[in-house]
């Protein structure tokens, strides 16, 4: 293993250790940040979304800000403002909390669809723009945001364009028994400020290198072909499964092809191989695409969700 892939698996079993249960979250939270994107988590309350979140921030030597969504919210409250100087004479540019490596965007589905559009451009042009002034957002910026599928008053949904924007949309279940007796004793240990294990922290740089090193990850012709061939039947599935047409209105974009790739990619460096396998694509293909579908009304009136959708056509769509 190279000097920032032991780095890496050192945060990623440190994290483990803080966030019982959620290796899961845990390792897509790592892809998502090496992959220079963006994520959405939902799941129920209390399944330590935020928490995860918080503790990589506190893992990494960069600024963190955490944004609480609520109705109220005005996009100057994310971007910043310009303010009167008296002193000057002048406006200044007073920047707001996007402005930072990694933002905690918490219950952004509160938010209403100006505040989207203003947290749309961060994601999109890593830029702000305020009083016809573009200001440039950090090399290192990713947004995490979280929200809980079981609230829906004064909730908005998140337009389609923003949620391409999300690299990975992923979803979180409830723990078993087992783990819930670890997370037990953990938060016990913590109440009696019992001594933990010591992390030293990434740095920007060994974060920007380890991206570098992802690239030069091998995927030969054949799994490359079977990537696009997923992607592909997502916008014709009648043509790989017939009990599937008419079920998905529109598949997913180009965006979607070369988030699968790099995911991929990182998956396979994370595991400490130089090569993609198809199970690399398995791994990560349900949180890249289930956001990335739009079903058609027979198939939500039938209860269908993306996610089987995918399943079926990781089933019909030829293995390499």
């Amino acid at each position: 293993m190279s000097e920032a892939q032991e780095k890496v698996k050192a945060l990623k079993n440190y994290l483990e250790t803080q966030i019982i249960g959620q290796e899961d979250l845990v390792n897509k939270l790592l892809i998502t940040l090496l992959a220079d994107g963006h994520v959405l988590v939902e799941g129920a309350p209390g399944l330590a979304k935020t928490k995860a979140i918080k503790t990589l921030a506190t893992c990494i030597e960069a600024k963190y800000n955490r944004i609480q969504f609520t109705p109220d919210l005005l996009p100057s409250d994310i971007t910043g403002s310009e303010i009167y100087v008296a002193q000057k004479g002048e406006f200044a540019f007073r920047q707001g909390p996007v402005f930072a490596n990694l933002v905690l965007a918490d219950e952004i589905n509160r938010a209403p669809a100006k505040v989207q559009s203003a947290l749309l451009e961060a994601m999109a042009e890593r830029q702000v723009s305020v009083g016809g002034k573009r200001y440039p957002l950090p090399e290192l910026f990713m947004v995490l945001a979280t929200q809980n599928p079981v609230e829906h008053e004064g909730t908005y949904n998140l337009p389609e364009a923003q949620l391409d924007r999300f690299l990975m949309y992923v979803k979180i279940e409830q723990p078993g028994a087992d783990t819930e007796h670890k997370i037990l004793h953990l938060v016990r240990g913590e109440d009696k400020k019992e001594a933990t294990a010591v992390f030293k922290p990434l740095s920007v740089d060994d974060i920007l290198s380890a991206r570098q090193e992802v690239l030069n990850i091998h995927m030969s012709d054949a799994v490359e072909e079977y990537l696009v061939q997923l992607v592909i039947a997502t916008r014709h599935p009648e043509k790989y499964a017939t009990d599937l047409e008419g079920k998905v209105l529109y598949g997913a974009s180009p965006r979607a092809t070369i988030a699968l790739d790099k995911c991929a990619k990182i998956h396979a460096w994370l595991n400490g191989r130089d090569f993609v396998t198809p199970e690399d694509i398995h791994a990560v293909v349900y949180d890249i695409l289930r956001h990335r579908l739009i079903l058609s009304f027979e198939a939500q009136a039938e209860g269908m969700q993306a996610d089987e959708v995918i399943e079926r056509l990781l089933q019909v769509v030829p293995l390499p």
